[in-house]
């Protein structure tokens, strides 16, 4: 759970930033900081998604999971829940309170909700590698430093619910650990790592991808290359 832990610290340490700087950052330099951080962002997942030993385990599972994902909505679901939670947040009478839980409803979503969270928290919990959730977390302090310097401290209590999500993954994923083979986490982190790149797209806002929808390809590829002959 190192690389979730560091990542509790990031949001913490950016949001002390952010406190520190009440009016706010240029958006120029927003932009840049987020711009540089999205090219980051795809080397890493070109990086997984090049460790691939059989590309079309690879193929099939983001088809099966787009398939799944579509079905599901999990896209329009996630965009539910937070359009729910910020008419509740919006209607609250008390200003401080409503400000507070605002900053810690967007910030947790930004945070847990996405195919970083997800796979560098499975990627952590399978085979110790940080890498993941450390660029994330340099992303997250950033971003941190953003969010607080407009809405105050309750994005970093939004660390919670980032402690609590990646680490029962992180758990999860190394409970399943002694039961996949290489190839099964091998082929798994090259799926994921074609998400991060995703992540990357959004982020340069080159393309509006779905991405949600397209989690349910990280257990299908999973699934696909255990029962795949070698």
């Amino acid at each position: 759970m190192k690389g979730t832990l560091v990542n509790v610290v990031a949001v913490i340490l950016g949001s002390g930033v952010g406190l520190a700087l009440k009016q706010g950052i240029p958006e120029k330099y927003q932009n840049t900081l987020i711009h540089g951080m999205s090219l980051a962002v795809g080397i890493i997942g070109l990086q997984m998604a090049l460790k691939t030993q059989n590309v079309l385990i690879v193929i099939l599972g983001i088809a099966v999971g787009a398939v799944i994902g579509e079905a599901l909505n999990i896209d329009g679901g996630l965009n539910k829940i937070g359009e729910w939670l910020s008419a509740k947040l919006s209607g609250s009478d008390e200003a401080g309170k409503s400000n507070i839980g605002r900053g810690f409803v967007t910030a947790s979503l930004v945070y847990c909700i996405g195919a970083m969270a997800v796979v560098g928290s499975i990627q952590d919990g399978l085979t110790g590698d940080t890498s993941i959730l450390y660029a994330k977390s340099l992303l997250d302090g950033i971003i941190s430093v953003v969010f607080t310097s407009s809405m105050g401290i309750g994005v970093a209590f939004s660390s919670v619910s980032v402690l609590v999500y990646q680490g029962l993954i992180t758990l999860l994923a190394g409970f399943f650990s002694a039961v996949l083979s290489e190839q099964v986490v091998t082929e798994l982190t090259a799926t994921g790592g074609i998400l991060i790149v995703g992540v990357s797209i959004l982020m340069l806002e080159i393309k509006n991808i779905k991405l949600a929808n397209l989690l349910p390809a990280i257990p299908a590829a999973a699934i696909i290359a255990y029962y795949w002959p070698i």
